[in-house]
């Protein structure tokens, strides 16, 4: 239900499946390893947009997905056979009021990027609507959990992209937030997790699991499993906090914005194109926006139609430009 929702298993409710914990605390480990890198980018002590492309945008997902579907697993374990509901209502005021805590923190803090929805608040909503889904049949969970995860790839509309509707996951623009776990596709994540709980229980998997006994070196990631929500709430103020005393004392080299723009259009062509072409297509795209003192624009997240038109047809020109004095370097 939360990422700190008691995990018994259905068949015993006394009894927690410690696997499900330490495999929590794992989790809960790679997230502040992704966190700390993030805050190592922010202070400028790696390349900008590090996190946000490559093996670390997968490493993010990869542990996002992680929670949700866990989140899954414990909604099932905990209110699978009956819905308690006085334990579901404490324990989603407190995740629910831990996601309003960050955002109100952050919209201080960060105002350009505030977490408006994170991951806090798609577990509290999936953990409410997961409850219509306790008593469906697995195999429909999971043609509705493969539904939502598959939405946002073939349907956006305009119609979604109003702020007050950017928690859906539909919307034609993407936007910008230091954290941002739409409804659609994450909650397929959490109803996974309910469906394959449900067909571990029936198979037994769940009753193999209870009898594990992992030795005293699981004690630290059981701990932090069963105390996720708290780990989650503190690590990275924590983090934070340590990489701002060490700029303090060692301050990160400071970059201009039109090498910052170069490094970061360089990492995310190259998911693409090959080095030598991104180079050349990141010049020229750096030289037009400064020719037409549009940069700040760019760094201001400008979000409108015209804008989002405008850098479309600079980044088909530059691409046409690019390939074309490639082809005429082939050719010499």
């Amino acid at each position: 239900m939360s990422i700190h929702t008691p995990t018994a298993p259905v068949q015993d409710q006394s009894k927690r499946i410690v696997a499900i914990d330490i495999v929590r605390g794992i989790a809960l480990i790679a997230m502040a390893s992704y966190h700390f890198t993030w805050d190592l980018e922010f202070f400028g002590y790696t390349d900008p947009g590090l996190t946000a492309f490559g093996w670390w945008k997968i490493y993010a997902r990869c542990i996002a997905s992680t929670f949700l579907f866990l989140v899954g697993v414990s909604l099932y374990l905990a209110h699978g056979r009956i819905i308690r509901w006085n334990g579901f209502w404490r324990r989603f005021a407190m995740v629910a009021g831990a996601a309003i805590a960050i955002s109100v923190v952050t919209r201080i803090a960060t105002p350009d990027g505030f977490i408006f929805f994170g991951i806090l608040h798609e577990i509290a909503l999936a953990s409410l609507l997961g409850l219509a889904f306790l008593r469906l049949p697995a195999l429909l969970t999971l043609l509705v959990a493969a539904l939502v995860i598959a939405a946002p790839v073939y349907l956006r509309f305009e119609a979604f992209d109003h702020p007050w509707l950017w928690w859906v996951g539909l919307s034609a623009v993407n936007p910008r937030s230091n954290d941002y776990v739409p409804l659609f596709p994450w909650f397929g994540a959490v109803l996974a997790g309910v469906a394959v709980t449900k067909l571990a229980s029936a198979s037994g998997l769940l009753a193999r699991l209870a009898e594990l006994a992992p030795g005293r070196w699981a004690n630290p990631l059981v701990f932090i499993g069963r105390h996720s929500l708290a780990f989650y709430l503190i690590h990275q103020p924590l983090l934070i906090g340590c990489v701002w005393l060490f700029s303090q004392i060692m301050p990160a080299q400071v970059e201009t914005p039109q090498v910052n723009f170069l490094k970061t259009c360089q990492l995310s062509c190259e998911q693409s194109r090959d080095t030598e072409f991104c180079s050349s297509y990141c010049v020229c795209m750096l030289d037009t926006l400064e020719g037409e003192a549009s940069l700040d624009r760019l760094y201001n997240n400008d979000q409108t139609a015209e804008w989002k038109a405008h850098l479309s047809d600079l980044a088909g020109m530059c691409t046409a430009k690019t390939d074309s004095k490639m082809m005429e370097e082939g050719v010499k």
